[in-house]
């Protein structure tokens, strides 16, 4: 892993690990309701302010935590159009399945590719170091896998391109 990407990783790790400290608290609004504060930004007081982690322009991390959830965004690195294409289509196919996932968002924040909503329940059924480890080694595997994708897509179109132009010799 280049050192580069191990102090983003780090620095996310940390600030998750920080901001992940949330706690039961029912909606001010509404009886009975307890819905994540940080989607509903109903009361600017039980919000805390987004934290941004850039590694450069083309990847960053927003963190943005309240009393009770916490919602982490991330854009992908995409350097050419190649790659653009395949991280729209590997994201959006792990958008399809949320539900497996359990904290992973349907839909990502506007100007980010994926997002993570983290809610208190979250941390109360599951160890918080291994949600904070499942959100970095995904942010990790999905770098190498649009890479494996695009080395792979590049490999083929190669073969196919031999392939054809072998008909003309």
């Amino acid at each position: 892993m280049a050192n580069t990407l191990r102090l983003y990783l780090t620095c996310i790790r940390n600030t998750l690990d920080a901001a992940m400290c949330l706690q039961n608290f029912p909606c001010q609004e509404v009886e009975r309701h307890n819905k994540p504060e940080v989607e509903l930004k109903t009361s600017p007081e039980l919000l805390l302010k987004p934290v941004l982690i850039c590694r450069n322009e083309a990847e960053k991390c927003l963190i943005e935590t309240s009393i009770n959830s916490i919602r982490i965004s991330m854009k992908v690195k995409q350097s050419d159009e190649l790659e653009n294409i395949l991280a729209k289509k590997f994201l959006r196919f792990l958008s399809m399945r949320a539900e497996s996932f359990q904290v992973l968002r349907r839909k990502p924040v506007q100007g980010y590719d994926i997002s993570f909503l983290v809610t208190n329940y979250h941390c109360e059924d599951m160890h918080k170091h291994k949600l904070i480890d499942f959100i970095v080694q995904f942010m990790e595997d999905i770098d190498k896998e649009i890479s494996e994708l695009k080395l792979s897509v590049n490999t083929r179109g190669r073969l196919v391109a031999t392939e054809f132009l072998k008909q003309f010799i």
